[in-house]
């Protein structure tokens, strides 16, 4: 009799895990200097006032206040105030 053998899964069919990357505070909540605003890969987003950008682009508070999101000259600009 004719015999095929099972084709098996192929070897380098892998996904790898989510990043965790994008807003982690939205606009109009609170935070406290420090905390992480926007995990991004690139900038998406631009830091305002009252925000810096890290080594990772990504975006955190220097001081506490609200967050709002800002579009200027079509960029987008995260500030807490």
């Amino acid at each position: 009799m004719a015999h095929k053998k099972g084709g098996g899964a192929t070897a380098k069919n892998r996904d790898s895990a989510g990043k965790r990357l994008g807003v982690k505070v939205f606009g109009d909540q609170s935070i406290k200097a420090g905390n992480i605003i926007v995990r991004q890969r690139g900038t998406k987003f631009f830091p305002g006032t009252g925000t810096k950008i890290g080594r990772d682009h990504t975006i955190f508070a220097i001081v506490e206040g609200i967050v709002k999101f800002r579009k200027r000259l079509a960029k987008l600009f995260v500030e807490v105030v």
